[in-house]
């Protein structure tokens, strides 16, 4: 497999853990909001864990714009990952979001 092919299907995984990831911490923020509707007590626990909900969809966006920069360095030219732009997949790949346990 070639470094153009490695580099997609990469970029195709990110992407996808990044749609995941945003999925599920939409979801929680519903889950969220409307536990603090029904108790408004619960909103000075809940708050807390709303933001850092909120930072996790800010990074995966973050993600995405990176994705998009690598994509656009090698269109039209041989792909040459340099060692920030392995680190910053690597990371991607591996979830390198907040602790949300």
């Amino acid at each position: 497999m070639s470094n153009k092919q490695d580099l997609k299907k990469l970029m195709e995984e990110a992407l996808g853990n990044i749609r995941n990831d945003r999925k599920v911490a939409r979801e929680f923020l519903n889950e969220i909001a409307n536990a603090i509707a029904k108790d408004a007590e619960q909103n000075k626990y809940l708050s807390p864990v709303a933001a850092k909900h909120i930072e996790t969809m800010q990074r995966s966006n973050e993600q995405l714009v990176k994705l998009i920069g690598l994509k656009h360095k090698s269109v039209g030219q041989t792909v040459e990952l340099t060692e920030d732009d392995k680190n910053s997949l690597f990371d991607l790949i591996q979830g390198d979001g907040p602790d949300v346990s």
